[in-house]
């Protein structure tokens, strides 16, 4: 590919899996961890991602092919559930938090690591459609391989901000938080209307 075709995907990519979207979500889910425990989940959140979207990209074409769903359909999926997520970020509603004792904590740190967080917050529905399709744009095996290798990128940087989220949380006062969020959830909800419009027009051939 071409690096203006590996530029696009990048972008993509990073918009739908965006660190910086996902830090205000991560620390609230965190809120009272020690900063050992937050980057014993930045690792694991990364792992469990990097498994997900290993798993999408090479077989999410055959799965969702054994439902009879198309691409396009499952775009419009995808897109309807991230523009819930995008307007819960608007409305300002906080993420339910984890509440509980440090034991429970550290206990039930796999499980936060995968859902919410993972699942559906990293690789939702936005991002699965998201990877099929660029996966399904991928003509060669080294095109497949630089695609592998963006989301590669893509989830190290998630890895970094989420690993010193403790400093991003010293610097950024409630209302960037806000702001951020809210920012971030309009950003979302036009990358969810992009995708709807889409899948609508392949659907019914417009």
């Amino acid at each position: 590919m071409d690096q203006a075709e590996l530029v696009k995907i990048f972008g993509g990519v990073f918009a739908i899996m965006n660190p910086f979207v996902n830090l205000p979500i991560f620390l609230a889910l965190t809120s009272g961890f020690t900063v050992a425990q937050q980057r014993l989940l930045a690792a694991k959140v990364t792992l469990f991602s990097a498994i997900m979207c290993g798993v999408i990209l090479f077989l999410g074409q055959k799965i969702i092919a054994f439902f009879g769903i198309t691409i396009d359909e499952f775009r419009i999926a995808g897109g309807i559930v991230l523009a819930q997520i995008s307007f819960s970020m608007l409305n300002g509603k906080e993420v339910s938090s984890h509440h509980s004792t440090d034991g429970q904590q550290v206990e039930n740190l796999s499980g936060l690591a995968f859902y919410p967080m993972t699942f559906p917050m990293i690789v939702g529905p936005g991002t699965l459609a998201t990877l099929i399709i660029y996966a399904g744009h991928a003509q060669s095996t080294l095109a497949f391989a630089e695609t592998a290798a963006i989301v590669g990128v893509v989830l190290l940087l998630l890895f970094l901000v989420f690993f010193f989220s403790s400093l991003f949380e010293k610097a950024l006062t409630q209302t960037m938080r806000v702001i951020m969020t809210r920012l971030m959830g309009m950003i979302l909800l036009a990358i969810a209307v992009e995708m709807v419009v889409d899948g609508v027009k392949a659907v019914f051939a417009l």
